[in-house]
């Protein structure tokens, strides 16, 4: 199985390490992984933001970075998703609709890519701790993926997994959301990192790089000694503490 890494643009900067993960993962799994120097942002800040013709720009670059491949493959649900929108950005029959279709037929989130595709649930991960996992808005309500995190995590050995209260409320990073709505995004923030306290949990877990760059950072600001990771450094996990 040839697999087409799909970095993203805050895990080439800021997750590296969950972006090794995933690689050292699905090598373990068997895939052969390959990686598109070409690949650049989804376009999803611009496209949420309006700029539908600076998006049609992004989006026809990475569907031609892309187009090679057997299986495309990313470790933020919101960029996967903003990928799968690329079929609303052309014209009905339109040539580029029908190669954004075919892009948007074999990209996935990782996880969902485990589960779905590869058929597993235990990669044979074992990390010694406990833990409690936030549901990103783009992965779950847009992309759908809502069990193969959970299915994946429930059988890393040694990880007590706890469940998040309200753990389907947005965390208020929304993109250019947290910018142009500051305040209402700092309140959305306090009340998750507020919920995640309250579990006792020592460790955050995600799969989107932005909900974690935004909770992570009001966690450290707050002195809190929650740790954050990104679900791909668990799972590829061998007994690290």
């Amino acid at each position: 199985m040839k697999v087409s890494f799909f970095i993203t643009c805050l895990g080439d900067m800021f997750y590296v390490n969950a972006g090794k993960a995933a690689v050292e993962l699905l090598e373990r799994l068997g895939c052969e992984v390959d990686f598109p120097r070409a690949q650049t942002c989804c376009g999803q800040p611009a496209y949420n933001s309006g700029y539908r013709k600076e998006t049609i720009e992004v989006a026809k670059h990475l569907i031609e970075t892309f187009e090679h491949a057997e299986y495309v493959v990313g470790i933020s649900g919101s960029c996967v998703y903003m990928i799968h929108e690329y079929t609303q950005l052309f014209e009905e029959g339109s040539d580029w609709q029908k190669r954004a279709i075919a892009l948007k037929d074999k990209t996935y989130e990782l996880t969902q890519f485990i589960v779905d595709v590869i058929g597993v649930d235990d990669v044979g991960a074992s990390y010694q701790g406990v833990a409690t996992y936030h549901t990103s808005c783009h992965m779950t309500r847009l992309l759908g993926v809502k069990e193969a995190p959970f299915r994946l995590l429930q059988n890393v050995k040694g990880l007590e997994l706890v469940d998040l209260p309200n753990r389907h409320d947005c965390c208020g990073f929304g993109g250019t959301f947290s910018i142009k709505m500051s305040d209402i995004s700092e309140q959305m923030v306090d009340e998750k990192v507020a919920h995640i306290e309250g579990t006792k949990a020592h460790l955050l877990l995600g799969a989107d790089g932005s909900c974690l760059m935004n909770i992570g950072g009001r966690l450290s600001r707050n002195g809190s000694p929650v740790e954050v990771k990104h679900i791909a450094e668990i799972l590829n996990s061998r007994g690290d503490v």
